[in-house]
């Protein structure tokens, strides 16, 4: 006979799971992977330290002083480079850079910054006839070096060259940057050079379109004259000679115009009084 207290074999086991936790895991089929190892972080992200300006207007007010000081620095640069350039044109000394033409600079030009704008036009339009005087020689010097080629002898090819390396330096120097100071400095005296010369640079440029037989039978020249002597017996150089007398009546007619304007400029500011005071004084002095 069992005994009393003998267990049940169809009664549930009771586990403990606290008791033998090794056991519990052997008997148990879990499915659950384990978990990757964490770093120890016992305030759960909260220890990372964060630089939090204070007084976000310290940076502010330390940038603010340091423009201010660069702004004044520049301000004392600029006063330093105006007293220079004044000590300079006090003395005569000309401090212009050369900066045309662009891809290789021969002149200082600079009619937007230092000419007034009530003269700009009537100072672009002088340029101009710098210019054309520069593209009228140099055709020149084509068309006599095509009737050099025909024949027509080495003496006027010589002739054109010279036009030209003395034309074109000429007239900027005697005229075309008179009137440039004239302008920029309103000086009275330079509006004389500008008017000799200028009167000189019309002369020349009627002479070329006219190209009378005076020298070298006028063939140095692609003028009217010329151009009908040579078409009887080169045409194309003919018409070389036509566009030649055509680019100098061009000229004439531009050069015309800005002496015109020129001159009622002058007399209209007052510097005509101004000239004449220039030149008693000057004579006065000259008779002492």
């Amino acid at each position: 006979m069992a005994g009393r207290f003998d267990t049940n074999p169809f009664a549930e086991e009771e586990v403990n799971p606290f008791s033998n936790p090794g056991s519990v895991a052997r008997g148990t089929n879990s499915r659950l992977a384990p978990l990757n190892p964490e770093p120890v972080d016992y305030n759960y992200g909260f220890g990372a330290t964060v630089d939090i300006p204070l007084d976000p207007t310290t940076d502010l007010k330390k940038k603010e002083k340091e423009l201010q000081a660069k702004e004044a620095e520049l301000r004392r640069r600029e006063q330093d480079v105006r007293r220079k350039e004044e000590a300079a044109a006090r003395a005569g000394i000309s401090l212009d850079v050369k900066n045309w033409p662009p891809f290789f600079p021969i002149i200082h030009h600079d009619i937007a910054n230092e000419i007034p704008i009530h003269l700009q036009r009537l100072q672009y339009v002088a340029f101009t006839s710098l210019l054309g005087l520069v593209l009228c020689l140099t055709w020149n010097i084509i068309a006599v070096t095509a009737a050099w080629i025909k024949g027509e002898g080495v003496k006027i090819w010589f002739l054109a060259i010279i036009y030209f390396i003395s034309g074109v330096p000429g007239a900027y120097v005697l005229w075309y940057r008179p009137l440039y100071r004239a302008f920029r400095t309103d000086s009275a005296l330079n509006y004389g050079w500008f008017f000799l010369f200028y009167l000189l640079h019309i002369g020349f440029c009627i002479l070329a379109a006219v190209a009378p037989p005076i020298v070298f039978k006028g063939k140095s020249f692609t003028g009217i004259l010329s151009a009908i002597d040579v078409l009887g017996d080169h045409a194309v150089i003919g018409i070389l000679y036509f566009i030649g007398f055509g680019f100098f009546c061009f000229e004439i007619l531009i050069s015309i115009w800005v002496i015109q304007q020129v001159y009622m400029y002058f007399r209209g500011s007052g510097k005509a009084a101004e000239m004449k005071r220039e030149a008693a004084r000057g004579a006065v002095r000259s008779a002492f």
